[in-house]
């Protein structure tokens, strides 16, 4: 069976649970993380050497980096799924926009989470958090236009793309966001999200 590492508040365990469901692929998930520790151990270190979560086994191998999680969830175990098509074109698209989720829009609401979330109100870097979420809130407007044009996030259907942006977007509407910009076809594309049951049970619960 898949066991899946990492503590159901990280935002890249998230979406490898909302992935398995969508699947169905049975699995073992181990708290890890956080207040769990297990991360600094020899034998969590062999999975994912710089100690964060989520990590993957599959039987004698591991795999840590969620979106690469997400790719080979999908390639190992449902190689016909729409969500990651293989036809080269299609796939690159996706690969493209997974890769703007972990390197443009992670970093910004990275940043007004913790301020936000984790940081106690006396220490909050007010400022930092009110540029984070004015970038964030640009990165959020190209994906609204894109979605006006195609319904989801990187081609014209769910895909592995729409789970991995759908982590943060939950955040982008549930917290109090300075100056946060009007984006309707980004509302209602969360508000598809929100109907599949993977997505309500992982992805959109409190956001403490």
């Amino acid at each position: 069976m898949l066991k899946l590492w990492g503590r159901v508040t990280s935002s890249n365990v998230m979406k490898i649970l909302f992935l398995l469901d969508e699947l169905g692929l049975p699995y073992e998930r181990i708290d890890a993380g956080g207040a769990f520790g297990r991360t600094a151990t020899t034998d969590y270190r062999a999975m994912q050497p710089i100690g964060l979560v989520p990590a993957l086994e599959d039987g004698d191998f591991s795999l840590f980096e969620s979106n690469t999680i997400l790719r080979y969830l999908v390639n190992a175990h449902a190689p016909d799924s729409s969500l990651y098509p293989a036809e080269p074109r299609t796939r690159g698209v996706i690969d493209a926009w997974l890769d703007f989720q972990q390197t443009a829009l992670g970093p910004p609401h990275t940043v007004f989470f913790i301020g936000l979330v984790r940081t106690p109100l006396e220490k909050r870097d007010l400022a930092a958090i009110e540029r984070a979420a004015r970038e964030a809130g640009a990165l959020w407007t190209i994906l609204d236009a894109r979605i006006a044009r195609l319904g989801w996030i990187a081609v014209d259907h769910f895909s592995l793309a729409d789970i991995a942006f759908g982590v943060h977007v939950h955040r982008w509407f549930g917290l109090d966001l300075p100056d946060r910009p009007d984006l309707p076809n980004l509302r209602a594309w969360y508000d598809r999200l929100l109907s599949r049951p993977g997505y309500a049970a992982h992805c959109a619960g409190p956001l403490v």
